[in-house]
């Protein structure tokens, strides 16, 4: 199985039909409305904008398990990202992404630990994520 196989449903329901992406470069991103780094979602957009055409897909996957920053139905995330940030990129249904929940998606993206900065493979699709960078979490930053 790869990510491409998973079922999983678009935020405005539906399936989401990733197998329609198989062959592309897929961005998955864990995101949330009332967090910090909200204003990804103008970069995810950019992003979406300009590589769209060459094959990046960005796939936003609405959380609520991080200080319930994303605690919205369907609807509010998807008015407030069109709204705010002018989203067109797809946005999955709202999942759990850690814990006994995980969705089938994120059991797939992230099956096992390996070494901060080493990619884990599977059935020749390459995985790696990282973990933001802010203001805090850059050198020399002062801590709050």
């Amino acid at each position: 199985m790869t990510v491409f196989d998973v079922q999983i449903d678009a935020l405005a329901g539906g399936p989401a039909g990733l197998g329609r992406y198989r062959g592309r470069a897929l961005l998955v991103v864990n995101v949330a409305s009332r967090c910090g780094l909200t204003p990804q979602y103008a970069g995810l957009q950019a992003l979406h904008e300009e590589y769209a055409d060459r094959g990046l897909v960005v796939l936003g996957v609405p959380c609520n398990q991080f200080a319930g920053q994303e605690p919205g139905t369907a609807d509010e995330i998807g008015e407030f990202c069109q709204v705010n940030y002018g989203v067109t990129f797809p946005l999955t249904e709202k999942i759990d992404v850690n814990g006994p929940a995980r969705h089938p998606l994120y059991a797939e993206l992230v099956p096992t630990p390996t070494p901060r900065g080493t990619p884990a493979t599977s059935g020749g699709t390459s995985r790696s994520s990282w973990s933001p960078r802010t203001a805090r979490s850059r050198p020399g930053s002062p801590r709050r």
